[in-house]
């Protein structure tokens, strides 16, 4: 994308009250994201869920629900224990950037969108640990943050990237490359000028840019090929955007897979039909959270 295109996207996304300023909890949830979970401080979580009424009823909601209640949840540290840290952080982030674009501005599935995200985080994250990568928190939270960019589009193209959607869902093609066609740029330059636009680390923005054009980087880091792998991963699974692409992919002559295994030998070790029917077990259980989280669906989302 040209430096024109990039400094008008800068400019419209200083404009948009909706996600010109991050949500006010987000650097703190960011900070304790980046933590293990055996580390992070309960009652810092249970106060950043109270900090929104709305964010702590939905949590007390889902706490009650029929996936995790075995008895009556009253109270956000009560809700905090029943659902776990892990899956509360997940709630929380979701319900926050959710804050960020009006209901009647969606155009993927909600549902779907946040399937794809939290199974990114989680497939990222799992990878990274059986490779031995020093920060697998950081593999989840780059996971999650990936596609934010398709938010800011839902907002400062939201015709054009309805008709975005349906052709790639005709074509069964992936997305980034209708977007390129039809808008110019893509969910990934909308990401990254957002990341940048919050201060969000140089590793996080190349997650948000490169996950699908890896091989424009000289030198990917290995974050950077751990989200690319995640993402195709779920794609690959079904766990996409709302409609099915023809995908034929090898992970081994993936340029992700290449460079990781330079670095990290233990990938070639791992079993990876193994390794995606585990993560299919773990992906169900993403998708009925999300779907106890963020039912109803949003009224503007768009059928692929």
């Amino acid at each position: 994308m040209n430096e024109e295109r990039i400094a008008k996207l800068r400019e419209q996304i200083a404009k948009l009250d909706s996600i010109s300023t991050a949500p006010a909890i987000l650097q703190p949830l960011l900070a304790i994201m980046r933590l293990p979970v055996d580390e992070i401080p309960i009652d810092k979580v249970v106060e950043l869920v109270s900090r929104d009424g709305g964010i702590a009823a939905q949590c007390l909601r889902v706490a009650n629900s029929p996936l995790f209640a075995r008895r009556a949840v009253e109270t956000v540290r009560s809700a905090v224990m029943t659902l776990g840290i892990e899956r509360v952080r997940s709630v929380l982030f979701g319900l926050c950037m959710n804050g960020t674009i009006p209901e009647d501005r969606w155009v993927l599935d909600r549902n779907a969108f946040w399937r794809h995200s939290l199974g990114c985080a989680l497939v990222t994250q799992t990878m990274a640990s059986k490779i031995g990568y020093s920060e697998p928190e950081k593999a989840y939270l780059a996971g999650l943050l990936h596609d934010i960019g398709f938010l800011v589009i839902s907002v400062l193209d939201h015709e054009k990237f309805v008709g975005c959607l349906r052709t790639a869902a005709a074509r069964r093609c992936p997305i980034d490359m209708v977007e390129q066609e039809l808008l110019g740029y893509t969910h990934e330059d909308a990401g990254s000028v957002l990341c940048e636009h919050w201060r969000f680390s140089r590793e996080l923005i190349d997650a948000a840019s490169c996950h699908h054009r890896l091989e424009e980087m000289a030198d990917p880091g290995p974050l950077l090929c751990l989200v690319h792998l995640g993402d195709l991963l779920c794609r690959v699974r079904g766990l996409a955007y709302g409609y099915s692409e023809v995908m034929a992919v090898t992970f081994s002559r993936e340029g992700a897979w290449r460079h990781l295994v330079k670095a990290y030998p233990a990938l070639g070790e791992v079993d990876f039909f193994r390794f995606t029917l585990d993560m299919d077990v773990a992906i169900d259980q993403i998708s009925a959270l999300v779907d106890s989280v963020f039912a109803p669906r949003a009224a503007g989302a768009v059928s692929a």
